[in-house]
């Protein structure tokens, strides 16, 4: 869907912002200042069922509007990041649905570790990709053309973005690409988004020795604090069985499932 295909006024964009457990806030709520001043924005919040969700920091919660049984077919699909990514990548339902969603959807999208949710629906199957700096070996494993030195990629209808802010640049593409770039840059001077950042530090590559290893530290400690996630902990330990479920998906999906000889 572009404003050549009918964008105009009075059309309505149906947009769901998957919601789980353990999800960054900033990188839905991030997307969600760009987006919701695209005219005829329809917002939802999906998970298994409307009601409050607990992001990552164990503090701030967010809400959940719609169920997914109640969002069938959305124009723009959109799929956080954040420590709890790990579980939402073996939700059997969650999956079910974003391969059921995806099949309608004019674009499929994801923030940081969202992408990783993609590639365990399957969706991102030797697809070019990007996510968090930290997980890119985890989307590498999971079957995705992994690809750490961009912070937007697209693949057909499919676009990812890098971790948390990257999502802020996600969203004023959609909006470009949907409603034409006038409306991307009136949202974009709308939320004042003019990043003059006092360091120099937020891609991995710009990043010093020593930050990257403060960095990966703070992120990949073992020891969950008292309402905290655990950050990137839960995630790592789950990229083994990740890996194995994705290879395994993925052999079945070629056929090659040995069966029992006839007797």
């Amino acid at each position: 869907m572009t404003r050549s295909e009918g964008c105009g006024p009075g059309t309505t964009v149906r947009i769901a912002i998957v919601t789980y457990p353990g999800m960054t806030a900033l990188d839905a709520i991030g997307p969600y200042e760009v987006l919701r001043f695209a005219p005829g924005a329809e917002i939802r919040f999906v998970w298994h069922e409307p009601g409050p969700i607990m992001t990552d920091s164990g503090v701030l919660v967010l809400g959940a509007t719609h169920s997914f049984d109640e969002t069938p077919a959305p124009e723009i699909l959109l799929v956080p990041g954040g420590p709890g990514s790990a579980a939402a990548a073996v939700d059997d339902a969650l999956l079910a649905w974003l391969r059921r969603a995806h099949q309608n959807t004019v674009w499929t999208t994801s923030v940081c570790t969202g992408a990783l949710v993609l590639a365990a629906a399957g969706l991102l199957d030797g697809r070019p990709a990007t996510t968090h700096w930290l997980a890119q070996p985890a989307l590498r494993a999971l079957g995705a053309d992994a690809r750490p030195d961009e912070r937007i990629v697209r693949d057909g209808r499919i676009t990812t973005a890098a971790g948390v802010s990257a999502g802020i640049d996600l969203a004023l593409w959609l909006v470009g690409e949907v409603f034409g770039a006038e409306q991307a840059q009136t949202a974009q001077l709308i939320i004042e988004y003019d990043p003059q950042p006092p360091y120099d530090a937020g891609h991995v590559g710009k990043a010093s020795r020593a930050v990257r290893l403060a960095a990966t530290a703070q992120q990949a400690r073992t020891v969950v604090e008292p309402g905290n996630f655990g950050e990137f902990a839960r995630l790592s330990a789950a990229v083994p069985q990740l890996a194995w479920r994705s290879a395994i998906r993925r052999v079945r999906a070629r056929g090659k499932v040995l069966r029992r000889p006839a007797t």
